[in-house]
């Protein structure tokens, strides 16, 4: 799962393209606060910049590979933020 701010929809969907990933889910106006610092992103006059979130299921040897990709776009603009979280699939239908 990767949560993004809205300003980075366009990197985030080329760093899956370049990695060939095809399946993923994607969600806009999603709402919340990052841990590290990060400002509220709820919509609101006060706090109007939104996230969005793309959930993807990838074979084991792509996860390393995406996460780098996803930790190099984070660096390259700290403030926009975006962050990634893994977990095992243990079966889907």
């Amino acid at each position: 799962m990767i949560v993004f701010n809205q300003a980075n929809t366009g990197r985030v969907e080329y760093m899956l393209d370049v990695l060939g990933i095809k399946g993923f889910t994607f969600f806009e106006q999603v709402q919340g606060r990052g841990t590290n610092g990060g400002e509220p992103r709820r919509g609101t006059h006060a706090w109007p910049e939104m996230n969005s979130c793309v959930i993807t299921i990838v074979e084991d040897e792509q996860t390393a590979p995406l996460l780098e990709a996803v930790k190099k776009l984070d660096l390259r603009n700290e403030e926009v933020g975006v962050r990634a979280f893994v977990w095992d699939i243990v079966a889907t239908v």
